[in-house]
């Protein structure tokens, strides 16, 4: 299992919410490209990035923030939060980006992932985010009645290189994750689920690696505040 450190960009720093309101936030870094270089440095796989000022645009807005992040690592970045159209999506992966997550595109607009997954080969991901099994999107400002495992479902056959599962509630909290429900959905389709939200310990890690059905973890806040010890989450996870 791969534990994909989070970087979340907010006003060009290195940030974390609470239940993803941007009026709870805490500053871990004002040098995102020095933080990627110190997960890059402690043997990190890849790196989680998110511009959630974007993901409340619509549009990138952290953009020249995440291109010094690329221009400092070597290893493969996922970003996701405003990419909404293909030509956004191009340019990022003409930038050297590993990953592309889509989110509030994925429930307005499904054939554009769908485009995106067969135009870029292992290169798409979509991110499901949800308050009680349904999602949100727009920076999580806005709920929909589309249930997790349907939209994941649907996207089955599509080429779709991983899902990436966030529950709302547990995100940032500090209370661990939904495992239960991360589990339901990997068991529920093919493609890959990463768990977000809430991964606060190495008993956390550990649980969501014993399921055997979970491909990744992300984690930031429990990172930053040393909660889980990165060198020894790595070893762990690769053992």
């Amino acid at each position: 299992m791969i534990l994909y450190p989070a970087i979340d960009l907010k006003d060009g720093q290195a940030v974390r919410l609470v239940h993803g309101e941007m009026d709870q936030v805490t500053v871990f870094n004002d040098d995102p490209a020095a933080q990627a270089r110190a997960f890059q440095d402690a043997g990190c796989e890849w790196i989680h990035l998110v511009d959630l000022n974007g993901a409340f645009a619509g549009e990138p807005v952290n953009g020249a923030v995440v291109e010094a992040i690329l221009d400092a690592v070597s290893v493969p970045c996922q970003l996701g939060g405003g990419i909404r159209d293909m030509n956004t999506i191009d340019a990022w992966i003409d930038r050297g980006l590993s990953r592309v997550i889509l989110g509030t595109v994925a429930v307005e607009n499904p054939d554009l992932v769908r485009q995106a997954a067969t135009k870029h080969p292992g290169k798409i991901a979509v991110g499901l985010d949800a308050r009680n099994g349904r999602v949100a999107t727009r920076g999580w400002a806005e709920e929909t009645d589309v249930m997790v495992t349907d939209l994941a479902r649907d996207f089955e056959n599509d080429g779709i290189a991983a899902i990436i599962y966030t529950d709302i509630n547990r995100d940032g909290a500090m209370k661990g994750p939904n495992i239960d429900a991360t589990e339901a959905l990997a068991r529920a389709v093919s493609i890959p689920v990463i768990a977000s939200g809430g991964v606060s310990s190495m008993d956390d890690l550990a649980a969501l690696k014993a399921t055997g059905v979970i491909s990744g973890a992300i984690s930031g806040r429990a990172i930053y505040d040393g909660a889980i010890d990165l060198k020894a989450a790595l070893g762990a996870l690769s053992a």
